[in-house]
C-alpha cells in the first residue's frame, strides 16, 4: 500500500496530474491536501506539484515555501517521510530548505516546453531504485526558472555524496552545456538530499507514464516509491 498526499497551493496545475498518475500507477487512492491546512495526514510519500503557486511572486516558490502546511511538510520530510518536488514543488523545496540551492531563471530567459534526455545518475534513492545508474530517459520540461544554481562547495558535495540523481544530456548520454535547456550548473535537472528521501526534479515525470502519453520513462518514478514503500513496510 502507498498513502499518498499531493500538497494544493493557488496555482498548482500539476496537481490532479500527479494524482491520476499515483492512483493508476499504484492503484492506492491520492489524498489532495490544501495549502492553508495545518498538517498532512499520514503518508508514505508528500508531493509538491508543478504549476506556479502564488502566482511565482517574489521568487518561484518562496511564499509558498512558507505557507501554513509547509510547517508540518518540512517537520514530516525531517522526520523520514519522503517528499517529491517536480518543477514548482523543486523550487519550494529549495525555497524552504529542504534542499539546496535554488532555481533561477533559463539562461534563455523563455520559457522552455519540450522533452528533455535525462541521465539517471543514481539508482539508490527512494525514487530511482527500478532505474538503473547511466540509464538515459526522455521527460518533459515546462518552465522558466529551471536553471539550478548553487555555490562551488555545495555543488561540489553533492556529486561527492551521490545526491545529483537526473542531469540534462543527449540521446546518448553524453553531457554537455549544449544538452542543457536552461543553463542549470554541471546539468544538474534533480537532486535528493543525503538519504535520498527527498527529491526535487524539474522534469516532469507524472506527464509520460502511460503510452497514450506518449512513452513511459517518468513512471519508474512512482513505481519506485511504491516498491520503496513496501519495503518499509516488510
Amino acid at each position: 500500500m502507498l498513502r499518498a498526499s499531493v500538497i494544493v497551493f493557488p496555482g498548482s496545475n500539476c496537481d490532479r496530474d500527479v494524482k491520476t498518475a499515483l492512483e493508476r500507477i499504484t492503484g492506492f487512492p491520492v489524498k489532495m491536501v490544501w495549502h492553508g491546512d495545518a498538517s498532512v495526514p499520514a503518508s508514505d510519500l508528500i508531493v509538491l506539484p508543478g504549476g506556479f503557486s502564488y502566482g511565482d511572486y517574489l521568487r518561484c516558490g518562496a511564499m509558498a515555501a512558507h505557507s501554513p502546511i509547509m510547517r508540518d511538510v518540512i517537520a514530516k520530510a525531517k522526520a523520514g517521510t519522503p517528499v517529491l518536488g517536480i518543477c514548482n514543488g523543486f523550487q519550494i523545496l529549495c525555497e524552504s530548505g529542504l534542499l539546496p540551492g535554488v532555481l533561477m531563471r533559463n539562461a534563455s530567459l523563455r520559457f522552455i516546453c519540450r522533452d528533455v534526455y535525462l541521465k539517471v545518475e543514481t539508482d539508490k534513492t527512494f525514487f530511482t531504485n527500478t532505474y538503473r545508474a547511466g540509464e538515459v530517459i526522455r521527460v518533459p520540461i515546462a518552465h522558466a526558472e529551471g536553471n539550478y544554481f548553487a555555490d562551488a562547495e555545495t555543488l561540489d558535495r553533492l556529486e561527492g555524496e551521490g545526491q545529483v540523481v537526473f542531469r540534462y544530456c543527449d540521446k546518448d548520454g553524453s553531457v554537455s552545456a549544449e544538452t542543457s535547456p536552461n543553463g542549470a550548473q554541471r546539468n544538474i535537472a534533480g537532486i535528493a538530499d543525503p538519504t535520498g528521501r527527498i527529491l526535487g526534479m524539474m522534469p516532469h515525470p507524472e506527464r509520460l507514464y502511460e503510452d497514450p502519453l506518449g512513452g513511459t520513462d517518468g513512471r519508474r518514478i512512482f513505481e519506485s516509491a511504491l516498491v520503496s514503500a513496501v519495503a518499509a513496510m516488510a
